[in-house]
C-alpha cells in the first residue's frame, strides 16, 4: 500500500449559473457522474457540499464568483484517475466541457501527492492549482498528463 494518495482540483468558470436553463444538462449528470467516480477502482474520496451534494455547490475562501465550480478528489495514483476521466462515462461530458463552461489560457485541474489517510481543505488545493499556474508543474503541483513520482519513490530526488 502507497504512503501517498494523489490529490487533484480542478476549476472550471461557467457560462450559465447552475441554476439555468443552460446549465441544466450539466447538472442533471453531476450526481450518475459522481457515482460512476465513487465505483472506479482507485477513488478515495470526494469532495461534497454541507448536503451531501457535488462540490461543484462548494465555493472557493476568499473568491467570490457563484460561476466557478470547484471538483476535488482523492486517488490512488495517476492511472485511476486517467481511467475516471478519459475512459467512463464522463468522458463524453469532457469533451463537451465548452458547452457549460468558458475556456482558460491557464491550467484549470492541479495533481499532487498527500500523505495517503490525509484531506488537504479546499483553500491548500486551490492554492497548488494557483502554484501550477504561477511556476509550472513541480512536485508541489502537477498536470494529470506530466505527473512527479510521489515523495517515497526513490526516484523523486532524481527530478
Amino acid at each position: 500500500m502507497s504512503e501517498y494518495h494523489l490529490g487533484q482540483i480542478n476549476v472550471a468558470h461557467l457560462h450559465h449559473p447552475l441554476d439555468h436553463d443552460e446549465t441544466a444538462e450539466f447538472v442533471a449528470a453531476l450526481d450518475p457522474v459522481n457515482e460512476v467516480a465513487e465505483s472506479c477502482d482507485g477513488f478515495i474520496w470526494r469532495l461534497r457540499d454541507e448536503d451531501g451534494q457535488s462540490s461543484s455547490y462548494v465555493p472557493v475562501d476568499g473568491i467570490d464568483d457563484p460561476l466557478l465550480i470547484v471538483n476535488y478528489s482523492i486517488w490512488r495514483d495517476p492511472e485511476s484517475l486517467e481511467h475516471f476521466v478519459f475512459e467512463t462515462g464522463h468522458a463524453g461530458f469532457l469533451r463537451r466541457r465548452r458547452e457549460w463552461f468558458e475556456r482558460s489560457d491557464q491550467p484549470a485541474t492541479a495533481c499532487w501527492w498527500i500523505p495517503a489517510g490525509t484531506i488537504p481543505s479546499v483553500s491548500d488545493a486551490y492554492r497548488r492549482l494557483q502554484h501550477l499556474r504561477e511556476h509550472g508543474p513541480t512536485a508541489q503541483a502537477f498536470p494529470l498528463n506530466r505527473p512527479h513520482p510521489p515523495p517515497a519513490d526513490p526516484q523523486s530526488s532524481e527530478r
